[in-house]
């Protein structure tokens, strides 16, 4: 069955493009053109991956983001790709820190587009991670995409989920940004270092909740990160 790509757009011309290029490549297309209906569709049937424009007619699609996560729906965890015409830097991390998994800024192909899209789902379709975790604070419930400490389910992003992920299955390990941004997202992903100290900050933030006193994650100048063996 082709994978359901949810396309919340409310500008015809390009949705028409994007839902044409997502049908050339054996996806099933849904098009909506504001947030109600997003929330909509996202409750009534399983979505893959949801592309979602930031400036739509009756919500911001950061606080759109926002609900879904927040939300009770089967979807609430979905991928999510941010289209935009911002392109400040802010902008991006605040996107990238909500929880999205890419940010694509107009004018964009919609060959792109959809490359992306198909970045992201290859990357979902690699997790759970092979190597087992083997530190003694965190338990990794991999069926669940969930990570534990002291018997409490972290609430992590997406990015955080899987630095964690990657950290845990190598504890001590010092982990290159670029290797990180590779773990996350892909070889060709174009977030830079930046990205990823964002979300290592957030990460440490949560941490540092569990216990004030002990530094989880370990910086390394002029390396990259790890976490305390």
């Amino acid at each position: 069955m082709n994978q359901t790509i949810l396309l919340v757009e409310d500008e015809k011309e390009i949705a028409d493009t994007l839902t044409y290029a997502l049908a050339s490549e054996q996806f099933n297309p849904l098009w909506v053109a504001n947030g109600h209906d997003a929330m909509q569709a996202l409750s009534a049937q399983a979505i893959a991956l949801c592309v979602l424009d930031v400036g739509l007619p009756d919500a911001n699609g950061f606080e759109l983001l926002k609900s879904i996560r927040q939300s009770d729906t089967q979807n609430r965890q979905v991928p999510v790709i941010f289209l935009t015409a911002r392109s400040e830097e802010i902008d991006r991390i605040v996107g990238l820190e909500i929880g999205a998994d890419d940010y694509v800024c107009k004018p964009f192909s919609p060959r792109e587009v959809v490359a992306r899209v198909k970045v992201v789902l290859k990357r979902l379709e690699r997790q759970p991670s092979e190597v087992e975790p083997a530190h003694p604070e965190f338990e990794h419930k991999e069926t669940q995409r969930s990570i534990l400490h002291a018997g409490v389910a972290l609430d992590l992003t997406r990015a955080e989920y899987a630095l964690m992920a990657t950290f845990l299955a190598q504890p001590g390990r010092v982990f290159s940004r670029r290797q990180l941004i590779e773990r996350i997202w892909s070889s060709n992903h174009p977030s830079d270092d930046r990205a990823i100290d964002t979300h290592i900050k957030t990460l440490r933030a949560k941490l540092k909740s569990l216990n004030p006193h002990k530094e989880f994650i370990v910086t390394h100048r002029g390396f990259g990160y790890s976490l305390e063996a």
